[in-house]
């Protein structure tokens, strides 16, 4: 038996997307059904879009969502109906040779729902990320359900589900940001401010954020930037070891994923310092580094998937320490929309208005 939802599919790279009728199959073994509140709209839906990910049209996109269980498989024990609970795309398979060996947050066979869901004629839609969750209701594996407090609200707890987790996870888990440590950031959209939430989490001091944009530079001040660099302006190597007395900092986070500006994280580091990639490039990027640079300044150039996180540990710790007032996750909430609204959603994204369009179901 399947169920008739309304979803936003791309068809085809670069088409608008649209709002159609979704078959989504009853769970089976493993599976869970989950009714979605809330989506975000994130930069890898309209990388989805664009085909800038692959090109396995129809793409059902949508992936940084909270929502509830409806209904889970016969073999599920984990989560069970009316849980609330957010998605995650990295759903830990506990047998492969990174859980073995106890570090499941690189799980190297992570694992998504096995039926699929399709159109009315049949044709099989792909996921975004595994998930597909600009839809009144989504198929996932039950691995990728982790439940949390319900006391916060489906829009913010959401973001935890991608981009905000992956900025947060950058700096403390990948980064090893802790009290004291100076920390930098370069790209202040949704992930570039999370790795600052999480910095000025942690204790670092100072942070500073560098953007080519004054209103992002603003929005990082407000999750605990203590400085702020227009790099369009101004030199922002030169500019971060100024405000790091000549040295560079601790650690230096690239959330955009472009060469040019992770030359200026690794640049900008102190000597034997941390570089964290947290942005996504795309396929056709290079990057040159003199070698001898590499070896000569030391320390680690780290790449951070997801944020290093453990879903089942990290979401519901930092729900707790967003209900507790101490991680303001409802500040990346700029707007929240409706499944028809997704293209205006991209092109405001595009322009830099907003840090994150929540659509509410």
């Amino acid at each position: 038996m399947t169920i008739s939802v309304r979803g936003v599919v791309s068809r085809g790279k670069g088409e608008p997307v649209e709002v159609t009728t979704v078959l989504v199959p009853e769970p089976g073994p493993g599976e869970a059904l989950v009714t979605v509140q809330a989506c975000g709209v994130c930069h890898t839906d309209f990388h989805y879009r664009e085909g800038g990910i692959g090109d396995d049209y129809p793409y059902l996109l949508g992936h940084e969502a909270a929502g509830v269980v409806d209904a889970v498989g016969p073999d599920v024990t984990d989560v069970a109906p009316g849980d609330f609970v957010i998605l995650n795309w990295r759903a830990v398979c506990g047998q492969c040779r990174a859980c073995s060996r106890g570090e499941p947050w690189y799980c190297f066979s992570t694992h998504n729902a096995t039926q699929k869901m399709t159109l009315e004629d049949g044709t099989v839609l792909s996921p975004a990320l595994g998930i597909g969750a600009f839809v009144e209701k989504t198929l996932v594996a039950a691995g990728q359900c982790t439940k949390v407090n319900p006391a916060i609200p489906a829009a913010t707890a959401g973001l935890l589900g991608c981009g905000v987790m992956a900025g947060i996870g950058a700096a403390i888990n990948t980064g090893g940001v802790t009290r004291g440590k100076s920390v930098a950031v370069i790209g202040c959209g949704g992930v570039g401010d999370g790795a600052i939430a999480g910095s000025y989490l942690a204790g670092a001091n100072p942070i500073i954020a560098v953007d080519v944009d004054d209103r992002k530079l603003e929005w990082a001040r407000e999750f605990g930037a203590t400085h702020v660099i227009n790099s369009r302006n101004a030199d922002p190597v030169a500019g971060i070891q100024e405000l790091t007395g000549g040295n560079g900092a601790d650690v230096v986070i690239e959330a955009l994923g472009r060469p040019e500006t992770y030359k200026q994280a690794f640049y900008a580091r102190d000597l034997a310092g941390t570089v964290v990639l947290v942005g996504v490039p795309t396929p056709e990027m290079k990057l040159e580094l003199p070698l001898l640079d590499v070896f000569g300044r030391g320390g680690a150039l780290k790449s951070s998937w997801y944020g290093d996180c453990l879903p089942s540990r990290d979401f519901p710790m930092l729900v707790d320490l967003h209900l507790q007032g101490r991680l303001p996750l409802d500040k990346f909430v700029s707007e929240t929309i409706g499944l028809d609204d997704i293209e205006e959603a991209f092109a405001k994204m595009g322009r830099g208005e907003v840090l994150r369009s929540v659509v509410t179901l």
